[in-house]
């Protein structure tokens, strides 16, 4: 540590941002895991609230990057603002409490499965004002946590960073398996707030936690509310025509109803009994419906004779609700088993043979968290996932989905895919605009279409694949609501780190950590990617994506710690050569393989960068003078990588390695010959 940054430090402990040495590893824990528990608590209860958001959540990801990052260069200054942050949060919560918002998510080119109209201010003027709050409000625990690290050498206090990173995750995934809701949340990150915030400010900071759990606490005791791992639930009962039906909407939009199999079948759309008209007199032993949910379509297979079901839905707490009310009891048949999982990874993990494969209304609200495009179903619909589908039904099997897809374009890539799985046209029924049943046997004999079958036409949109499972993106140039938004999010980003942290030819001797920032953003989603495609969307196996990745760094950092490790050029070459390994294995090899064996190659050519990458991390992060400079340049890079993981609509995801690898090249480019100077 230079004398510059001492006599900061010194500074920052006369106005008490510091107490004695002894309590400055537990404080740098406290604060590190509120920085993590609080970003992921906000991707959750924004995406729930603001309708719509949970399609953008990725820019919640980013205001938390550039908050952290924030935090840790105005922890190099004499003031705080820390004290604010439980005041700013409580403006947040009672703004979104009250003030509800639909983000605009009209347009062609980009599917959004809803039916509610938009209100309040447009997407492109919403997304960076939450971005902004976001910011704002990471910033104040980041800020703790940058001071913290100006008392210990880099290396250690990068080493309780990530500890205190781990327990986040760990308490968040959690409260994610009891199906906890959001004042829970709220308690552990207000007494957590409370406790971080110093002298007369904290009888403030409680006053403003006692605005958050109230509101909070509001928020769950609503008639119908409950909580999910993925999704805020709500629950509306109606009685009509004699019959009682449950409208389930999740974070603020209709998703399902629950009502009688013979109201569905005479009353309500043709969709539902269309799948079993084109199956030939074969009998119907095995069924296998996706997107099960609260029970509708599993009571209706078992109407039509079914005489064993696999029901499986990604949401606990929706088949809960089908178990605990739905009205033909479809879940308490003995025939009926429930599974819990993804489509996909079911399909891929079973060795069963089925005479009917439904995919019923598989449509979420919801990316998988740490990802800009990937939907809960997005591995679900492409070509790949089809062949497996065909692969799982028996000779004279049946599979088929259905929808209101919204866009005529997306019937007719949906057809298509069918089409090339197969290797033959499907039924196609347009029930009404662009709600349609695509229905294809496995043989072609034993599929009965309409008089007025939809026809494919001679071209449509292609079918999406694995790679790049992009299956409501029309294709073409990034969509302008994308364009508007990150332009806005990065001019705000470079306005704030200039007023904040100085000059940024300042921030110089840094600019390799900034490239790294955005190279591991990008590499931290294309596991993400891979790892949805090999084992499912579930939120189980997006939390053992970030723990292997917090693993993976820490492990890092106690090597450099503890060991002589190569220098800085054998290991950029070595990343080089792990991403080139990476590049060369293509998931679909590894789809092939046993469950184990599948876990243990993809861990080891996922994590193997990671773990290399953050080697070189370790090593320069080690040799800075400021650690808390350095440290937040690295952060505000992350911005950088993910605004540019975007480019995956156009790249897909496997491309995304060379970004990768050109930018931990210009990293080992831009590295300081010298040590770097503040």
């Amino acid at each position: 540590m230079n004398a510059t940054t001492g006599e900061a430090a010194g500074a920052g402990r006369a106005r008490g941002f510091l107490a004695r040495p002894r309590t400055v590893v537990p404080r740098l824990v406290l604060g590190s895991f509120l920085m993590l528990f609080l970003e992921l608590a906000l991707i959750r209860w924004l995406g729930a609230n603001i309708v719509h958001l949970s399609y953008f959540t990725n820019f919640v990801l980013l205001g938390s990057f550039l908050g952290v990052g924030l935090g840790f260069l105005i922890a190099r200054k004499s003031w705080s603002v820390l004290p604010w942050t439980p005041v700013l949060l409580a403006l947040l919560v009672l703004g979104v409490h009250l003030f509800p918002v639909t983000i605009d998510r009209t347009g062609a080119d980009l599917i959004y499965f809803t039916a509610l109209n938009s209100s309040g201010p447009p997407a492109w003027l919403v997304l960076p004002l939450v971005f902004l709050l976001t910011a704002a409000v990471l910033a104040g625990p980041a800020e703790a946590v940058g001071r913290c690290f100006a008392d210990l050498e880099p290396l250690t206090a990068y080493r309780w960073d990530l500890i205190g990173s781990l327990l986040g995750i760990g308490t968040f995934t959690v409260l994610s398996f009891l199906w906890a809701p959001s004042v829970a949340w709220g308690i552990l990150v207000a007494i957590g707030l409370v406790v971080l915030v110093r002298g007369r400010a904290r009888w403030v900071a409680i006053g403003a936690a006692v605005v958050v759990v109230g509101a909070l606490l509001s928020e769950t005791l609503s008639p119908g509310v409950s909580w999910s791992p993925y999704y805020k639930v709500t629950t509306r009962t109606e009685t009509d025509q004699g019959a009682t039906r449950v409208y389930i909407s999740v974070n603020g939009v209709p998703h399902q109803s629950m009502s009688p199999a013979s109201w569905k079948l005479s009353r309500s759309s043709a969709i539902y009994g269309a799948p079993y008209a084109h199956r030939t007199d074969a009998p119907l032993r095995d069924v296998l419906i996706i997107g099960a949910g609260s029970g509708s379509d599993v009571a209706i297979a078992l109407s039509e004779g079914a005489e064993r079901v696999d029901a499986v839905d990604i949401d606990p707490r929706l088949v809960q609700i089908g178990v605990d009310g739905n009205p033909d009891h479809a879940y308490q048949d003995p025939g009926v088993t429930r599974h819990i999982d993804d489509g996909r990874a079911f399909l891929e993990n079973t060795d069963e043979k089925y005479d009917l494969i439904l995919f019923a209304l598989p449509d979420s609200l919801a990316l998988v968290s740490g990802a800009s495009q990937i939907r809960l179903e997005s591995f679900l619909f492409t070509e790949e996932a089809l062949r497996a589908a065909r692969d799982h039904l028996t000779a004279d099997g049946v599979f088929a989905m259905y929808n209101y897809y919204r866009e005529s374009w997306l019937v007719d890539r949906l057809g298509g895919t069918a089409a090339e799985a197969f290797g033959h046209p499907p039924c196609i029924d347009i029930v009404s605009g662009a709600t349609a049943v695509i229905s294809v046997a496995r043989d072609a004999a034993n599929q009965r279409c309409l008089a007025d079958n939809h026809a494919l036409p001679a071209s449509y949109p292609a079918p999406v694949h694995d790679d790049a499972p992009f299956l409501y993106y029309d294709g073409g140039m990034l969509p302008a609501i994308y364009l508007w938004a990150l332009g806005g999010i990065l001019l705000l980003s470079l306005v704030l780190v200039r007023a904040i942290g100085g000059p940024l030819r300042s921030m110089r001797p840094y600019a390799d950590l900034f490239c790294m920032g955005a190279a591991f953003l990008l590499l931290e989603t294309k596991n993400i990617a891979t790892f949805a495609n090999l084992f499912g969307t579930t939120w189980v196996v997006n939390a053992m994506v970030f723990t292997g990745v917090l693993l993976s760094v820490l492990a890092a950092v106690e090597a450099t710690r503890r060991f002589r490790t190569p220098s800085l050029p054998v290991v950029f070459a070595l990343i080089a050569a792990s991403l080139a390994l990476a590049y060369v294995v293509k998931p679909e090899w590894l789809l092939q393989l046993p469950f184990w064996p599948r876990l243990l190659l993809a861990t080891a050519i996922a994590f193997l960068p990671i773990f290399l990458a953050n080697v070189a991390f370790a090593k320069r992060f080690a040799e800075s003078d400021n650690s808390q400079a350095a440290f937040g340049v690295n952060l505000l890079g992350a911005i950088l990588g993910g605004c540019l993981e975007y480019a995956a609509l156009l790249t897909g995801y496997r491309n995304l390695l060379v970004v990768v690898g050109a930018l931990y090249l210009l990293a080992f480019l831009l590295k300081p010959r010298a040590p770097a100077l503040r």
